[in-house]
This record gives C-alpha cells, sequence and structure tokens, in this order.
C-alpha cells in the first residue's frame, strides 16, 4: 500500500556550463494537478518540459517551481558596435561645422552615445546552451523525484492515522448497529402508550388506521439501512487505504457519504445514547476528512 501526501518541498542545486543553478519545488493540496513557474528570463522556453516531467511523476497538487541562475563573473561581455560608430563618426564632422563654436567630442562622449556600446548577459548559446538546458532539466528530474519521496513519506506517516480513524468508525457503527436493532421495538411501545392516552380521549379514531400510521412511523425511523450504508463505507474506505496510486479524491467523496449518513442516523435516533454515538461518528468522520484532504 501507498498513500502519497500534497505537502512537500524539495531543493537541488548543480553546476555546468559555467552555470551554478538551484531549482526548487513547493507542493500544498489542491483539487487536482496546478503549477507555478518562475523562470528566470531566457529560460521561459523550458515551462512545457517542466510541466511534462511533473506530470509523469505526480497526479494532484498545487506546485509552485522555481528556478535560480548565476553565471561565473566575467562572463558578461561588451562590444562596439562598429555600424552605429561609423555612422556617427561620418556625421560628426557635418554637426560641428553646424554647431560652430562647440567643442569637438571626446571619445568618451561618441561611445555613451546610444548604440554605441552594446553589452549582453553572457548566456551561453548554440550547443553550449543546449548543454546547459539538457543539464537542468536531468537535475529537475531528479529534484522531482525528491519531492514525490518526500510526498510519500509524509503519506505513510499518516496511514496509521487513517487506519485509526477508519477502525474507530466501524467501531461506533457496531455499537449503533447494537442500539438500533432494539429502537423499532421501543417506538412501537411508546407509539401504543401515546395511541392508548389518544384513543381514550377520541374514541372515534380507527384502530387500523392508526396502527398502520404506527407501523409507517416506526419504519422511518428505523436507522439500520444508514448503518448498513455507514458500514459498506468504512469496508471502501479500507480497501482505499491498502490500494496503491492516488486514492485522495475516492475517500474524499467516502467522507462525504459516511456524514450524511451519521446526519441521517443523528435525526433517526430516539435514544440518548443512540444520538451520542452519531455525533461521535460525525466527530470521527471529520477529523478523516481533515486528513484525506492532503491525501494525493
Amino acid at each position: 500500500m501507498t498513500i502519497s501526501s500534497m505537502t512537500g518541498f524539495a531543493r537541488g542545486e548543480a553546476t555546468a556550463e559555467g552555470c551554478t543553478w538551484t531549482w526548487e519545488v513547493r507542493s500544498v493540496n489542491a483539487r487536482g494537478l496546478e503549477m507555478r513557474c518562475r523562470l528566470p528570463a531566457g529560460f521561459e522556453g523550458l515551462e512545457p518540459l517542466v510541466r511534462q516531467r511533473v506530470g509523469a511523476a505526480i497526479r494532484r497538487g498545487n506546485l509552485l517551481i522555481t528556478l535560480t541562475l548565476s553565471f561565473a563573473v566575467g562572463s558578461t561581455n561588451v562590444r562596439v558596435n562598429e555600424a552605429v560608430l561609423a555612422r556617427i563618426l561620418d556625421l560628426l564632422p557635418d554637426i560641428e561645422r553646424r554647431l560652430s563654436g562647440a567643442a569637438p567630442a571626446s571619445a568618451s562622449e561618441v561611445l555613451g552615445l546610444r548604440g554605441v556600446i552594446e553589452t549582453d548577459d553572457g548566456l551561453p548559446c548554440g550547443d553550449a546552451r543546449s548543454r546547459l538546458d539538457a543539464e537542468l532539466m536531468t537535475h529537475f528530474g531528479s529534484v522531482v523525484r525528491q519531492l514525490a519521496a518526500v510526498r510519500l513519506a509524509e503519506g505513510m506517516r499518516l496511514l496509521p492515522v487513517l487506519e485509526g480513524q477508519t477502525e474507530r468508525i466501524a467501531q461506533l457503527q457496531g455499537d449503533a448497529a447494537a442500539l438500533a436493532a432494539t429502537q423499532p421495538a421501543a417506538i412501537l411501545a411508546r407509539l401504543k402508550e401515546q395511541l392508548q392516552a389518544l384513543t381514550a380521549s377520541v374514541p372515534a379514531l380507527n384502530e387500523d388506521r392508526l396502527a398502520q400510521e404506527a407501523a409507517m412511523l416506526a419504519v422511518k425511523a428505523d436507522p439500520r439501512e444508514e448503518l448498513d450504508r455507514l458500514h459498506a463505507h468504512a469496508l471502501a474506505a479500507r480497501a482505499l487505504l491498502a490500494a496503491d496510486g492516488p486514492v485522495g479524491r475516492q475517500l474524499d467523496f467516502l467522507c462525504q457519504e459516511l456524514n450524511r449518513e451519521a446526519n441521517t442516523l443523528c435525526a433517526k435516533s430516539a435514544d440518548v445514547t443512540l444520538t451520542r454515538i452519531g455525533i461521535d461518528l460525525k466527530t470521527v468522520i471529520d477529523q478523516l476528512r481533515e486528513q484525506v484532504q492532503n491525501i494525493e
């Protein structure tokens, strides 16, 4: 059996192609699989590959994926745009002539004109960039596997808690079933007393019709059908906890159904002890659902 949590964190650092980077992945619970990617400028093209790697390993969760990069000092390149510089130098004599009396432009002033000096961020290109992208994605794959392992470990820590809560639900259902078996007879006895008092004061009431109504009320107040469904849902939850793969959605649905039956049990209860068991059932079911919300 394998139960994975949707909560986890993984981080990895590596260096290649003159670049040092860090991948971080944070995961919390979600209805489906949601991803937000924070990639540096110039590396946005990796996002489809990132989403593909995550989707192959993780089924549910809200993931924040962050990549930070730093390149070796001095990797930024500075160069003169010779074409722009030549054009400016060609224009300078005419400009200086038209601005008679102006001092000749200095070299620093010419180089300070927009477009003469160009810089680049030192990002690798061509084959070097392809190798860097491959290294980044290979490393990201290992970080995703690390996250999956963290989520699995957290899920396995939750498993005994889930099993204990499911077992408690089964125990309470058994206690309620034992009490519910005597409830129809108690309801009928109480109705008979009420009917005797009623027929004594209103002799015209039809006793056969009153008996039919009493039987219908007893059937409507019988909680054994709800208890049978509670038993079936508890067995289904146990089976899911023993299964492999994502079962969070199915367990969440079962919790809704368990809660529905517990509510009806409390509404039908004609016994204080049975009502208390129903309230205990609702409490344990709510606790189970809290944990299930974090299961993949």
